[in-house]
């Protein structure tokens, strides 16, 4: 089986709790976390609702193979209708609180209404409570963590909670687990905060039992694992540097966004790179990183654990600072790097740790605050909106100031916390957003890397590398080499990524396996756990199904085929420096046949056919 089989449904109005059994047809259809959990969103959510609104739903949810001996089987999703895009959102983390739901014996927790004061909830095993928060409403992530362990007395608690900016109302405000895991983009921390909902913290012993052949499954399992260990990149580039290891190589390939994509390479990249986070400062003698970290059931260990020189201007007079942390991964380096024009490694750094502090998506903060840079630099903002503070790129004091304003959601602070596309609406320049469907762009400029622009247009959460990496094809070869300046062939290689990535996020592991493994090898280790036939053909399909399904909502929603495109900059502006030089992205030449193969009309609606055929009629 490996679904726990239960739903908690908390009603944050009423303040009740209750236990519902989970959907097993639907369980075949969509399997868990985020194509499960989508569903329900879909059943129950009018797709028009405001997302700050109290009808509005958020759902915490794992997969049947969240918390099991599976390799990286420590993912959890929160699915919403997201408040900075409009969009259907699924945020996915890692850690281990998704494995301690399951270890509790819920596949998901569904909150619906809006509690009339704060409260946490406190879940072990079966024993569930709505607790006030009232205390430790107005304060960090890191403080509610610490708190709520004090109080309950168990350093096992496994935590997740949003910070002071989801209270502020940012947009992208995430939900942090685990002190510096998150479900990162598109505001399921604001849409948790609207409800008055600080903290979930949980507790389970039950472990998961009920594996379908446990036999098959760990034969499965551990063919797996020996996969991921002789991969180069799963085996050796991400333990060693992390996903910053790709920092030098899309520079090189032209494909940095820098400056708010008004440039494709960044001179300062080898100083923000996952190498020089390994080198020795001269200040102090000792490298940014401390060590690596792996979530729940990992054998990767992508995470990093970094530490500031305590002189560096951001921390010398702040000793809560001078510990070790969560330290930088490629999104977070870029955006706050290459695409402000800071080049200084520890600003980074002290940054990130402020983003895990106080709950907030780095990606979107990096890329508003480069867009308001630009603002500043024509002249649209001016010291008279940012209370005397000059912007400009480059500036490492800039960065700082921003995140520490961000956070109090005061002045500035406040239109930050808007995201690029309504702050470049606010200063009447919509053009210097680059944004899709309101979300930030990710580090990969598709002037330089033709795939990712359609992955990007074509993305039902906005923006996004996680829904279509073909980043994997088009610069690392993964599972075949493309060239990443064609277009022919895209539009399938763009919707075969697609599809897997749905499948791959709605098992419960994490889509970094993907370097190494293809779902011949994650389709073995799903059929030996749940009931049912799991092929590697089910599970493509699986993926499709959530896709159209995402699309549907998001139709439904009020987005058109005008929503799938890219900032002009990107069309109209060609890359003046790299490999690129001279291209802009060709999406004209891929969205069309990209709407035909998925079998939806020329206004990207899927058809009757195709409706019919993946059984969402």
């Amino acid at each position: 089986m490996s679904w726990a089989g239960k739903i908690l449904r908390v009603n944050l109005t009423q303040g009740t709790c209750t236990t519902e059994a989970l959907n097993r047809q639907w369980a075949q259809e969509y399997l868990g976390q985020r194509g499960l959990a989508s569903k329900y969103l879909v059943e129950e959510v009018d797709p028009q609702v405001d997302p700050l609104s109290p009808e509005n739903k958020m759902i915490m949810t794992t997969g049947p193979l969240t918390g099991t001996m599976a390799a990286t089987s420590g993912r959890y999703s929160v699915v919403t209708k997201g408040p900075l895009t409009n969009c259907i959102a699924c945020s996915n983390s890692g850690g281990f609180i998704g494995a301690e739901m399951h270890f509790a014996g819920w596949d998901m927790i569904i909150f619906e209404g809006k509690s009339p004061k704060p409260v946490y909830l406190y879940v072990v095993n079966d024993k569930v409570e709505l607790l006030s928060a009232e205390e430790i409403w107005g304060t960090s992530v890191w403080h509610t963590d610490e708190w709520l362990h004090a109080k309950h007395q168990d350093p096992m608690l496994r935590i997740a909670a949003v910070g002071r900016s989801a209270e502020a109302g940012c947009l992208y405000a995430a939900i942090v687990n685990d002190l510096h895991r998150a479900a990162g983009r598109s505001g399921v921390g604001t849409v948790m905060a609207s409800k008055n909902l600080k903290a979930v913290a949980i507790r389970g012993t039950k472990g998961v039992a009920n594996i379908k052949d446990p036999s098959k499954f760990m034969q499965a399992v551990n063919d797996g694992k020996k996969v991921l260990a002789e991969n180069a990149v799963t085996g050796q580039g991400l333990p060693t540097y992390g996903t910053q290891v790709l920092m030098n190589v899309i520079n090189e390939m032209g494909a940095l966004p820098t400056r708010n994509m008004r440039e494709v390479q960044f001179e300062g990249a080898n100083k923000v790179s996952g190498e020089a986070m390994h080198e020795k400062r001269a200040s102090d003698g000792k490298p940014n990183l401390t060590t690596n970290a792996g979530c729940f059931g990992c054998t990767i260990a992508c995470g990093r654990i970094s530490t500031i020189d305590k002189g560096h201007f951001s921390i010398e007079n702040k000793p809560e600072y001078w510990g070790s942390s969560g330290g930088l991964e490629y999104e977070a380096a870029w955006a706050m790097g290459p695409d402000t024009g800071v080049d200084d490694l520890d600003a980074l750094t002290y940054v990130n740790f402020i983003c895990n502090e106080d709950g907030f998506d780095p990606i979107s903060f990096g890329a508003t605050l480069a867009a308001a840079i630009e603002l500043f630099k024509i002249g649209a903002i001016t010291t008279e909106h940012t209370g005397g503070q000059e912007l400009a790129f480059g500036s490492a004091e800039n960065l700082v100031w921003a995140a520490e304003t961000l956070v109090k959601g005061e002045g500035f602070g406040r239109d930050l916390g808007l995201g690029s596309k309504r702050l470049c609406e606010k200063y009447g320049h919509p053009e210097l957003s680059m944004t899709v469907k309101g979300q930030e762009f990710p580090a990969y400029d598709p002037r330089g890397i033709q795939g990712m622009g359609l992955a990007y247009a074509t993305s039902n959460r906005g923006a996004c590398h996680l829904r279509g990496y073909t980043v994997a094809s088009e610069i690392l070869g993964i599972p075949e080499k493309t060239d990443p300046l064609e277009t022919d062939g895209k539009a399938g290689l763009v919707k075969a990524f697609q599809d897997a990535t749905a499948a791959v996020d709605s098992s419960g592991l994490c889509l970094f396996t993907t370097f190494a493994w293809s779902l011949e090898d994650i389709a073995p280790q799903v059929n030996g756990a749940c009931e049912g036939d799991w092929t590697a053909e089910r599970m493509l399909e699986l993926g499709e199904r959530v896709w159209n399904m995402e699309r549907d909502f998001n139709l439904r929603a009020g987005l058109t085929a005008a929503d799938d495109t890219l900032p002009q900059r990107l069309l109209k502006e060609a890359a003046k420096t790299g490999p690129a030089e001279g291209r802009v992205n060709d999406l004209d030449k891929m969205l069309p046949e990209y709407y035909e193969l998925r079998g939806w009309t020329a206004d990207g609606v899927p058809t009757d056919a195709t409706r019919q055929r993946l059984g969402l009629t």
